[in-house]
């Protein structure tokens, strides 16, 4: 089964966790504050997530809604006190005010996640330029996944993107794997797995009762089933 699908749903807690390993997820993206679209959970509830479930586990590296790192000290602070506690992936992203990557702060946090692999998440959805950004995190340690729509809008404007980034895999900056995830739909993934991608990640999808309800492990089934047939 090496060659199925990535299937990534997001967890706030333990019982969002079981649910969706039950219902076929293979990674959970472990974040706090869906209101801010998602910040860097506490080590608590990344202890009992851990100790809930045994398939890989994401942790978002984010203080406050919207790109900008913010307060890197903090930032630096909480990945290592998460390392401390067993998280050996992570998910982070940042800009600065003209677009670009800031590799200031990335490079801050990646030093202290010695070696994790990590994705870079949906800013580069909101970069000046994709193909420049991915150059300059091209040489960075761990960065193994892109988190995007190929449009800040989501995948319904970003799907010509994805096609086309998806066919460079493998080139310079193309190397890491491109995970699909952003106003995602089911009809989308047979255009998707003909253009070459394999890995998707739900958030909103996997709650057919909104965000305040936990995830449904029916919901995920019918992504898992989708993508393996």
């Amino acid at each position: 089964m090496s060659n199925r699908a990535v299937l990534e749903v997001i967890a706030l807690d333990a019982e969002d966790a079981v649910a969706a390993q039950a219902g076929g997820a293979d990674r959970l993206e472990l974040v706090t504050d869906m209101a801010a679209d998602g910040l860097t959970p506490s080590r608590t509830a990344f202890e009992e997530i851990r100790a809930a479930v045994d398939i890989p586990l994401r942790v978002m590296l984010r203080l406050t809604d919207g790109f900008a790192a913010g307060d890197v000290d903090v930032l630096v602070s909480r990945a290592s006190d998460l390392r401390d506690a067993g998280a050996d992936e992570f998910v982070l992203g940042f800009l600065t005010a003209e677009g670009d990557p800031d590799l200031v702060a990335v490079e801050r946090l990646i030093a202290v996640l010695d070696g994790c692999r990590w994705t870079f998440h949906r800013a580069i959805d909101r970069a000046a330029h994709r193909d420049a950004l991915r150059k300059q995190l091209a040489d960075l340690p761990g960065l193994d996944t892109y988190l995007t729509a190929g449009a800040a809008t989501g995948v319904d404007d970003g799907l010509p993107v994805l096609k086309a980034e998806a066919a460079r895999s493998g080139e310079p900056g193309y190397e890491p794997r491109l995970l699909v995830g952003g106003g995602l739909r089911l009809d989308h993934l047979p255009e998707l797995r003909e253009a070459g991608v394999d890995a998707f990640h739900i958030g909103g999808a996997a709650r057919p009762n909104g965000w305040t309800a936990p995830v449904s492990p029916a919901a995920v089934r019918i992504w898992r089933e989708a993508l393996d047939a």
